[in-house]
């Protein structure tokens, strides 16, 4: 049956109007694709601008390293290093505030465009560690730590923190029009611990403000350790273990060495004491479900003569926990244990836990796999090795202070020089700690890649923590 008038100028009319929509979406989806398509080329264009930058200051920032390590500093008295992280940031044309937290630097450097808050922490505190690497550039400072003299050296890699952090800005820097949003560099003192009774570290930072104005929208952290040179590697979930300072000072009645029995022998009563804390991990943990603590003690002080029995020995040690819970639960063990041993033997006990806990490390599994991919790319350039771990150890990081506040991720990177099997390399706090300078780059380049990846892609959708 033919068509009429009427129904084929209204086929007509339809074919068209399909044709031309058809055309709309495809031209949309077209300038869509070619949207991304620049704005990934953008990126790219910034990543290779920034390392071509990277390349260009190496020498400078391996010098740079260098004179920091020759001069370390311990906690809350990096006077030195602290003038001189300041001083380049504002050759840089950064904000930079100093004073917070004692010695600390903060810095913000603003990008051309609008978007989050990024920040970056750095460590400036070095060891009392006599330094025995045999370094053209070694350390020969020395300085006063509980009340001796003591060599001073950056047997934990702080120097190769602040070296790379300081190539980050100075990169970021020179393309901060490109940049949309601002990155915080945040330089902090007394990592290692604040000196006596002081207060100090990241906990003082939060403290003083170093978050505020801005409030970063995330916080990253690097720590270089033994290893490949060059790799680097992130933890999904647990990281750092908590770590608390305690003492027990175990008090009897001092006495001739000769007649032990006319006093209280404080000596066997610590060793049974020690003896006895090593039994919480091995039986009173859960090890099926849970990492079991770790319980050292360092130092045992006490008495002034071969021949005479003290009136008290102190212990002096570390606590070292996955969780706030087993922390807590220890903690208490180790006072009861303490306690009861030394009342049964007639002597009494005084345990103390210093106040300024570093709370446990975590790194959110989601957060983690969106910030492989940089990276991955960061490695690639160097033809290093990249590895996620489900496992982590048991140092300590105050790092986590920060985590507190504000959403927080760590990852390593491996510093051992190419001429040292990695398997008999000397750790993070030896005397003989070696951080090969071609491995400081690739840390630049990961940052580098966090913060573009993390603005353009306009922080992730991390959710902030409540204020």
């Amino acid at each position: 049956m033919k068509k009429s008038l009427n129904q084929r100028v209204h086929h007509s009319l339809n074919h068209s109007v399909h044709r031309t929509l058809l055309t709309l979406l495809l031209a949309a989806g077209l300038n869509a694709s070619v949207t991304a398509q620049a704005a990934n080329t953008n990126d790219s264009a910034l990543i290779k601008a920034i390392d071509q930058t990277l390349d260009q200051i190496q020498p400078e920032i391996i010098a740079l390293r260098h004179d920091i390590h020759q001069h370390p500093e311990l906690g809350n008295r990096e006077v030195r290093t602290s003038q001189l992280v300041a001083e380049r940031l504002r050759k840089l044309g950064l904000e930079v505030r100093t004073g917070v937290a004692v010695t600390g630097v903060v810095a913000v450097l603003k990008g051309g465009k609008p978007g989050p808050v990024i920040a970056l922490r750095s460590e400036l505190d070095a060891l009392p560690v006599r330094e025995q690497t045999g370094l053209p550039y070694a350390s020969t400072a020395k300085g006063e730590y509980e009340g001796n003299e003591v060599g001073i050296m950056h047997a934990c890699g702080h120097d190769a923190h602040i070296a790379i952090l300081l190539g980050v800005a100075e990169a970021l820097a020179k393309h901060k029009s490109q940049l949309a949003g601002s990155v915080k560099f945040i330089f902090q003192p007394a990592e290692e611990g604040p000196p006596g009774e002081e207060e100090g570290g990241a906990a003082l930072m939060v403290k003083e403000g170093a978050l505020e104005n801005p409030r970063p929208d995330a916080i990253f952290m690097l720590h270089v350790s033994a290893g490949e040179s060059g790799s680097l590697s992130i933890a999904k979930g647990p990281t750092t273990a908590s770590s608390d300072h305690f003492t027990a000072k175990i008090i009897g009645a001092q006495t001739h060495g000769a007649a032990p029995w006319r006093g209280i022998d404080p000596v066997p009563i610590a060793a049974e004491i020690i003896l006895a804390w090593q039994q919480i991990p091995s039986r009173h943990t859960d090890i099926v479900n849970q990492r079991p603590p770790v319980i050292s003690v360092g130092r045992v002080d006490g008495g002034q003569r071969h021949n005479i029995i003290p009136e008290s020995i102190t212990l002096d040690a570390t606590l070292r926990t996955k969780s706030d819970g087993q922390r807590d639960d220890v903690l208490k063990r180790l006072e009861q244990i303490s306690t009861h041993i030394a009342e049964a033997y007639g002597a009494h006990t005084e345990f103390k836990v210093d106040p300024r806990n570093w709370p446990a490390g975590f790194n959110e599994p989601d957060f983690v796999d969106k910030v492989i991919p940089s990276l991955k790319s960061a490695a690639a350039t160097g033809n290093k090795p990249f590895k996620v771990s489900t496992t982590s150890g048991y140092a300590g990081e105050d790092f986590w202070a920060f985590g507190k506040i504000v959403p927080a991720l760590a990852f390593g990177l491996s510093v051992t020089p190419p001429h040292i099997p990695v398997a008999k390399a000397a750790s993070n706090h030896s005397p003989f700690f070696l951080v090969d300078d071609d491995a400081l780059i690739i840390g630049q380049k990961a940052f580098s890649r966090i913060v573009v990846d993390f603005l353009a892609n306009k922080g992730y959708g991390i959710k902030k923590k409540a204020e």
